[in-house]
Order: C-alpha cells, then structure tokens, then sequence
C-alpha cells in the first residue's frame, strides 16, 4: 500500500487505465464464457432429448412386438451422430432390450437400470434417459450418452479471451502513455513550480497556464495561491518583527515582574513567622487562660457549695436561690471555656478520615442526648443516611451540637418532632436536622455559625453560642458547607454537606 502510494502520478494513471480494463475485460469474458457453457449445454441436452423422442417413438411397435432387432436397426442409425458414444433401449420391466456402441466405445458399460426422465451433464459427456409411452403406456426407456465437449470449447473461449485482453490491454497502455503526456504534464510542472518555492522561499514563481480546462483552472488557482502566500509572509514578517519588540517590552515587565515576586515571597515568608509565633503565644495564651479561669472558678463553686452545706438553715429562700445562680453561672462559665478551648484547637487537630456509618452515628448521639436530659417524649423520624469519609469523632460532634441544638428549641412544644435524613446529588450528601421548635428570623440568619452569636436570650435557651461554630469550621475542614433555613416560631432546619466517597 505504501509503494502504490509513493508512486508518482503517471505511474499511478496508467495503472488504473490498465486495471480498469483489464477488469472489463475479465468480467465480460467470465459473462460471456459462463452464457455459452449455459446455452451449449441446453441446447446439446435438447437436441439430445430430441433425438430419444424420436427413437422412441420409432422403436415402440418393436418394444410392442417384442422385436429387438428392429430396435437395434433404429439405434444403428446413430452412427451418423459422431457424438454419440453409446446409446441403448430398455423394455417395461428394466432389461436391456436394444444397444449401440460407437466403435472407440466397445467396452463401456449400460446403466444396469433405467433412471426417470432427466439428463446428467459433467465436463467430459452426457447422458439422458427418456420414457417410450405409447398410448399413455410405458413401453421401456431410451438411453443416450454422448460427448458433452464442455473442457474444449471452455479451452477455445479461453484462448480467445486471452488474446483479445492481451490485444486490449496493449491498446490501453498506448492509450495511458497519451493520457500521461496530456493531463500530467501541467500537473508535473505545478509540482516543479511548488517544489521550487519550497527550496528557494520565492513566492514570485509561476505556472504557465497551457490548457484551458480544469487543469488550467488549477493552474491559475495555484499561481493566485502563491500571490496570496507571497502577501501573507510579508505580513508575517512584519508582524513577526513586531512580535519581537513586543517580546523584548514583555520580557523586561516580566524581570520587574520576578524581582516584584521575589520582593513580596520575602515578605511573605516573614509574615508567616509572625503568624506562627503569634499563634504559639495565642496557644500558651489560652492554655494559660483557662487554667488561670478555673482554678477561680473551682472556688467559687467549691464555697457556694460550702455555704449551702453548712449555713442552710441560716439561709433565706432568696438567698438559696442566689447562690445557685451563683453555681450555674459558674459552671456555664467552665461550659463556655471548654467551647473556647475546643474551637482554639480544632484548627490545628489533624484530621482521622475513615469510612463512616452515617446513620449509626446520629443514632448514637441522639441516645446520648436522651439518656443525658429529659428526651423520651421527643418523636425522632431518623431516616437512611448515606455513608461518607470523615473524622469520626468531629462529625460525631457535628450531629451532637446540631442535635443538642434540635432538641433545646422544640423543648417547649407540646409534641416535639425531630427529623433527620439526606439527600444526595452528583458531587456531594446533603444531611439536614428539622426541628418543630422556636426558629429564628431570616434576617439574622448570618449571625447563626458566628463565635458567641445568639439570636434568643439565654435566660429563655441556655448555651454558650460557640456549639453552631464549631459545626461550621468541622464541615469546612471536611470540605462541606453549612446553612440554616427557619422562620419564628416554625422550627428549623440546619444543612451540612460532604463531599461524596471516590469510587
């Protein structure tokens, strides 16, 4: 395939022209050798089948009579068919009644039994039985076998195809060299003419037109091809002039550029030591902080508890009363510490990601909340969860704070109703917590994941405001998002995604 392809064009022309009709020339003789083998042989077969007719027809009074040598003076006249080779006459029960030989033929042999009406043709001879039937009775057979001479003249169509396809094919190579001298020299000079502005990058060349047919076309399209090339390099090497003061501008700018990056990687680099010298400080801070807040704390809950032991009866109701506001500030302030402690460090808390059953570990932090506070009139609806990569312990927290926060507001309704379930999409599970409970107002639904953000009074709700924020910088750490949608007094639903499990 790739030497035709590299062949050149005059190659390839008389190529086809020889193909081309030495295909013509085996098709038609292929048709015409197949229709004269198909018509001999019908035509020898009918002739032949003619020929029994007719000895039948002469020989039934001898079969009728039992007369064998009249049927054998009938067959003896087949002598004047050089072609039939053997030919032979049954009576009405299948014996040989009458036979004839020709003289090269002696020893062939009959069929020992007649076969029906019908022929047998092959390459070398033919045979053909026919019924004697007289009066609508069968008297016997006639057989006849004759040379089918198929092989020789199949042979003399052979020799005479091959002489006219070498004959034709000679014709048509002296028809391709013209047709290669015609239509491919404008075409060779075209291919001079581009190989040379190929070498020499000279766009002025051109092809003289010498036809006026679509070869002449080509040519004039090739020489205006070449006149508009020739205008483009030149514009080319213009632009590309400028190109290249451009570049040298641009190349500059990128020197000031880099020096620019250079300066700012600098900064930046000391920047970030700052930061993290100022985060260790702010670590030590609060560790400092909460240890120097609870060792007071302690001592206030520790003599509040004093007091109610040992002055109880000195005391006055309202003075009882008092001291356990004293002690439940307190212990909302080790509360709020606990939250500022936990939301310092959960940036800097590596991540354990693992496969996590989603559905077991709302359900556990829900039991955990009931067995915890007063939860057993509370109708959870827990639907199926999907499964998600996470950090078992911080969503674990996630549905703990989003539950706490579910099970805070709906306290005051007569039937409280929390539902859980998700919903999934290409990308990502969107879980979500509905609650029947007191809501809030879409103004203010910004404020909702904000450090010490509240959007009811605590006297009403109690907390320390941080629970909403620490599930917000969770889901983030674990590339999700977090939303609230609510209205007053119509509940509450707080969405949070993750992303999907790669299969």
């Amino acid at each position: 395939m790739l030497r035709w392809v590299a062949r050149s064009v005059r190659r390839k022309l008389g190529l086809v022209v020889l193909v081309t009709t030495l295909v013509a020339l085996v098709l038609a003789g292929a048709a015409m050798v197949i229709y004269d083998q198909s018509t001999y042989r019908r035509s020898w077969v009918n002739d032949l089948t003619t020929q029994a007719d007719i000895l039948g027809r002469a020989s039934a009074p001898a079969l009728s009579f039992d007369d064998p040598k009249s049927a054998n003076e009938n067959l003896a006249l087949l002598a004047t068919r050089p072609k039939v080779s053997a030919a032979a006459i049954y009576n009405a029960r299948g014996k040989l009644f009458a036979v004839y030989r020709r003289a090269d033929a002696l020893n062939r042999e009959f069929p020992k039994l007649p076969e029906a009406d019908g022929s047998i043709v092959n390459s070398a001879e033919l045979q053909l039985f026919k019924r004697v039937v007289d009066n609508n009775e069968i008297l016997g057979t006639v057989y006849l076998r004759a040379d089918s001479e198929l092989s020789a003249r199949l042979k003399d169509y052979l020799g005479i195809l091959a002489a006219a396809s070498g004959l034709s094919l000679l014709l048509a190579f002296v028809m391709s060299v013209w047709l290669q001298a015609a239509l491919t020299k404008p075409i060779l000079a075209v291919t001079e003419v581009a190989r040379e502005v190929i070498d020499r990058r000279d766009f002025s060349l051109r092809v003289r037109k010498s036809t006026d047919d679509e070869i002449g076309v080509l040519v004039e399209a090739f020489n205006g091809m070449l006149a508009e090339v020739g205008r483009r390099a030149e514009a080319l090497e213009d632009a590309n002039r400028a190109l290249e003061r451009e570049i040298a501008a641009r190349q500059h700018k990128d020197d000031e550029l880099r020096e620019l990056n250079a300066d700012l990687e600098r900064r930046v680099a000391s920047r970030t030591k700052e930061l993290e010298a100022a985060n260790k400080d702010l670590e030590g801070f609060s560790y400092s902080v909460s240890h120097d807040l609870r060792a007071p704390l302690r001592g206030i809950m520790g003599f509040a508890d004093a007091v109610m032991e040992d002055h109880a009866a000195e005391l006055s109701d309202e003075a009882k009363r008092r001291l356990g506001i004293v002690k439940s500030e307190a212990r909302r302030m080790g509360d709020l510490i606990d939250d500022l402690l936990a939301f310092s460090r959960l940036g800097r808390q590596a991540l354990q990601m693992t496969s996590l059953d989603m559905t077991r570990l709302a359900q556990t932090a829900f039991e955990g909340l009931r067995a915890q506070h007063d939860g057993e009139g509370v109708d959870l609806q827990l639907g199926p969860l999907p499964g998600a990569r996470g950090d078992r312990v911080l969503l674990g927290q996630v549905w703990m704070n989003l539950l706490s926060n579910a099970l805070k507001y709906s306290s005051k309704r007569d039937k409280p109703r929390i539902d859980v379930s998700a919903i999934t999409d290409e990308k990502e599970h969107v879980y979500f917590v509905r609650d029947n409970g007191a809501g809030f107002d879409p103004r203010y639904q910004s404020k909702l994941f904000g450090v010490f953000q509240r959007l009811h009074d605590s006297t009403d709700f109690p907390g320390t405001g941080v629970g909403l924020a620490l599930v917000q910088r969770i889901v983030v750490r674990h590339g999700g998002r977090v939303w609230a949608e609510g209205r007053p007094n119509e509940g509450a639903t707080f969405y949070f995604t993750l992303p999907k499990e790669q299969s």
